[in-house]
């Protein structure tokens, strides 16, 4: 298989994934999409479990990209995590399917926690966390204090993210414009507010 064709395939189930969660996707509907039977599928990728972890893994990598560029154009603590949370935040205009399959996978995977061999999205939460314990003031937090200001971030990012299509329709696109305008510098104040009151320890 080329690395062109793996990528199209890995775009294909991304998307059926985002759409219908893991458990609404079935081998056979990914093969067809790419117009390919469900033996030729399983013979690239094994079982649709790990089809599932590519897809999720190759999030991981993105995740890790952003990152990596956060740390190479700001040496300040702050602006870095900003930088980084900012580009979280505008992916899905890049990756339309990224922030809800990501929410499938929190929301979906109760089933399949005892059984998953990897987390794919540690590393993510990891380096987040990392960020925010390298701030000034952070240093003395714990990984459980840095990570509760992680998803509260993360949350703000992923409901806007997701409520987008529902949101416009609800206030109409001037003013789902005008909001998405908005969005990006109040998110950046909520981070600042955030690093700005480290917890006492």
């Amino acid at each position: 298989m080329s690395a062109n064709t793996k990528q199209q395939l890995l775009d294909s189930a991304e998307g059926l994934f985002a759409e219908r969660g893991f458990y609404g996707v079935s081998i056979a509907a990914i093969a067809a999409a790419e117009g390919l039977t469900k033996q030729a599928l399983l013979h690239h990728f094994g079982s649709k479990e790990k089809l599932y972890g590519e897809v999720l893994a190759r999030i991981s990598d993105r995740f890790d990209a952003l990152a990596k560029e956060a740390v190479s154009l700001d040496a300040d603590p702050v602006q870095r995590l900003k930088h980084y949370l900012l580009k979280i935040q505008q992916n899905p205009r890049v990756q339309p399917n990224q922030t809800t399959l990501l929410l499938r996978e929190i929301l979906d995977n109760k089933q399949r926690i005892d059984s998953a061999g990897t987390w794919y999205l540690g590393p993510f939460l990891n380096g987040l966390t990392d960020m925010v314990m390298a701030v000034p003031g952070w240093e003395r937090a714990s990984s459980a204090q840095a990570l509760a200001l992680v998803y509260q971030l993360l949350g703000a990012i992923n409901y806007f993210n997701i409520s987008g299509a529902t949101l416009k329709a609800i206030v109409g696109a001037e003013t789902y414009a005008e909001l998405n305008q908005a969005f990006q510098p109040q998110l950046e104040q909520l981070i600042t507010a955030g690093l700005a009151t480290p917890p006492q320890t």
